[in-house]
């Protein structure tokens, strides 16, 4: 168990640079949708890789629009508009945002699924709120506490983040027990980086540029999974996810470190609430077990 517990923690740690490791990216010159095009790219290498080697690379026809989809939400959507609240609201305000998550997946599995709201459920999705309330009124410019006003778009791009990320719920549940990762992510990967390739600028990249893209890939990306997947053998599912929810403290703590990134007290305020109904939903979920999804986090 404690190893499982080391490798979820590996997970979340890959998981929570994404956002310094990119604002590095930005500073050598490379656009945020390019980033995102590098990421889903650069892992599909990884993740095809592994697929072939292991055979797994077959998916039934019937399946294919599904996987289209999913390419669009998972990875062009969740990838693009990720690095772009990065980009508006820096990393540790992304990543907060980015774990409104699981309201979005207590309103969608009402809609899909037709799973019930529970009281805890609910309150859940009231502290989310009050928590993007808070942070919307806490974010604060980099080196100082002193809130400000930051551009909208910061908070239009990160929520869109949740809730494509709440997505890989739904298309989860759906391929749950069907593919394995690899040759989910065999698929998706390429189509979503096609699809973001219009709105790509390409950048003349340095040596640091092309290191930050490749830290994404493979670290943030690959092995982030991969590390998650392996501590799922060794815990429960709702104690992983739990740890797992250390990526946006993480992000929050190396952005703070590394670019000054800072919150107001109330943006801290928000950025708790959000955590706590994470862990709230997750609590409710151990007493009614649902299937692992097919991917999590980052």
């Amino acid at each position: 168990m404690a190893k499982g517990y080391l490798y979820i923690i590996a997970a979340a740690v890959f998981w929570g640079i994404i956002g310094p490791v990119s604002r590095l990216a930005f500073d050598q010159g490379v656009t945020p949708l390019e980033v995102a095009f590098w990421r889903a790219l650069l892992a599909w290498v990884c993740f095809g890789s592994h697929a072939v080697l292991t055979r797994q690379v077959r998916v039934q026809r019937r399946d294919l629009p599904k996987l289209l989809v999913f390419s669009v939400t998972g990875v062009t959507l969740f990838y693009g508009s990720y690095q772009l609240a990065v980009n508006q609201g820096g990393a540790a305000l992304a990543a907060v945002l980015l774990y409104t998550a699981p309201a979005w997946v207590t309103i969608l599995s009402r809609i899909f699924f037709k799973e019930p709201v529970t009281l805890v459920k609910f309150l859940a999705l009231v502290m989310t709120i009050a928590g993007v309330a808070g942070i919307s009124f806490g974010a604060a410019s980099p080196s100082t506490i002193v809130g400000r006003q930051l551009d909208v778009g910061a908070y239009v791009f990160g929520l869109t983040a949740g809730f494509c990320y709440a997505l890989y719920y739904i298309f989860g549940k759906h391929f749950s027990g069907r593919y394995n990762s690899p040759t989910i992510f065999l698929y998706i990967l390429p189509l979503g980086a096609l699809l973001l390739l219009p709105w790509v600028t390409f950048a003349h990249k340095t040596l640091a540029a092309w290191s930050a893209l490749a830290v994404i890939a493979f670290f943030s990306t690959y092995l982030a999974y991969a590390f998650y997947y392996v501590g799922l053998r060794r815990l429960e599912p709702s104690r992983a996810a739990i740890t797992a929810t250390l990526e946006p403290v993480i992000a929050a703590g190396v952005a703070y470190f590394w670019w000054k990134e800072v919150f107001t007290p109330a943006g801290y305020v928000g950025g708790a609430l959000i955590l706590a109904s994470v862990v709230l939903i997750i609590w409710d979920g151990i007493r009614r077990p649902r299937p692992s999804a097919v991917t999590s986090a980052g």
